[in-house]
């Protein structure tokens, strides 16, 4: 059985990771909807001065026509100039590489950062795209069926589970 990670003690691991690499053109985005979530508590955690990015990747997805729109697509908001700023982008499980490749694809539609750190709560390995996170809060070896999703409860606390596709 595979141990699932505490995602708060992550979480706290992951702002620790980013304290040194704040800058003051430094600005945050997360990627809907759990990567947003951690987002939340790491941009407050950090008390950056600029507000809070959302990306909704959903229109960038290269699987987009194989498996159709997210019934829940949501708004991406980038409330501040990109061009030269240096974004960390926020998700939640590093896997294929394919949703950073659409967040990626989405930020260069709105300008052209300095550049791009990667955090992520959980990478578990299996990249098809050649992308790396900066900034992680552990690696977990999971079996190809498995996945782990983030859940948020009334109280803005995060927990995984581990989902097994038959």
């Amino acid at each position: 059985m595979t141990t699932l990670p505490d995602a708060e003690s992550l979480c706290a691991a992951l702002l620790e990771q980013l304290r040194p690499a704040v800058q003051a053109n430094t600005v945050m985005i997360g990627v809907h909807t759990g990567g947003a979530w951690i987002a939340e508590k790491l941009h407050a955690g950090l008390g950056l001065k600029s507000p809070l990015g959302m990306l909704d990747i959903s229109f960038y997805r290269d699987d987009f026509g194989r498996v159709g729109l997210n019934p829940q697509v949501k708004k991406s908001t980038i409330p501040f100039d990109i061009e030269d700023a240096a974004i960390i982008l926020v998700d939640d499980v590093l896997y294929t590489g394919r949703t950073v490749r659409a967040a990626m694809n989405e930020l260069f539609d709105y300008g052209r950062p300095s550049r791009i750190d990667l955090g992520v709560l959980v990478d578990r390995g299996g990249r098809e795209l050649p992308v790396a996170a900066r900034f992680i809060g552990a690696k977990v070896d999971l079996r190809d069926n498995q996945s782990l999703n983030l859940a948020r409860d009334g109280g803005g606390r995060l927990s995984f589970s581990l989902v097994e596709k038959t």
